[in-house]
């Protein structure tokens, strides 16, 4: 088991953290429809990089 050897500063801490407190997730627009959605997500009308991959919440 491993165990640490030295205390972590609060500044190391903090930096090791630091990517817990993004806010704003990436953004990508689909080619297509051109509908706002989270990047490696699938759009609500069901398209993923130009192609229909499910049918949408609206059909």
């Amino acid at each position: 088991m491993a165990v640490q050897q030295n205390k972590k500063s609060p500044s190391k801490r903090g930096m090791h953290r630091a990517h817990d407190f993004l806010h704003t997730p990436p953004l990508a627009i689909e080619p297509v429809t051109g509908e706002t959605h989270r990047r490696h997500h699938i759009s609500s009308t069901g398209f993923y990089r130009g192609k229909q991959v499910l049918k949408g919440k609206d059909a």
